[in-house]
């Protein structure tokens, strides 16, 4: 794997222009799942000449390219994650929206168990768990 998207997209034979290579930059330094709204609110704050139009064919190119992955916590809203960050599962807060990103070595290898038990060998899964707090957050 290599350092960051726009290397990634460079070695995939993608034409990096400026703002392409901003919207790659932005995704590299996302902590969250942004949208293409956010996406784009975070690369027009760094080049004002980014369109959305711009944003959206780019998030689809990457996507096509394998470079970025979409996923869909059921709001409505397609959000994105690099395609090569470590393996994770996610929990949504039902109530905020925020996303948990969390490993479980006891659930990853129940999930094993089950598809040996099955007669099938786990190739890859995506598990998101939805939920509201037990408590008030402070």
């Amino acid at each position: 794997m290599t350092d960051n998207i726009a290397e990634r997209c460079a070695a995939k034979g993608l034409r990096m222009t400026e703002q392409r290579r901003t919207i790659a930059d932005v995704l590299d330094n996302a902590t969250d799942h942004p949208d293409v709204e956010d996406l784009y609110a975070r690369a027009s704050a760094r080049d004002p000449n980014i369109s959305i139009a711009t944003v959206y064919r780019t998030v689809k190119l990457f996507e096509e390219a394998g470079i970025l992955e979409r996923v869909d916590f059921g709001d409505g809203r397609a959000r994105y994650e690099d395609a090569e960050r470590e393996h994770h599962d996610h929990l949504i807060d039902l109530n905020s929206g925020e996303v948990i990103e969390f490993v479980d070595p006891e659930i990853e290898a129940l999930q094993e168990k089950i598809a040996e038990k099955l007669g099938y060998r786990l190739k890859g899964h995506r598990m998101e768990l939805y939920g509201v707090p037990l408590k008030k957050r402070p």
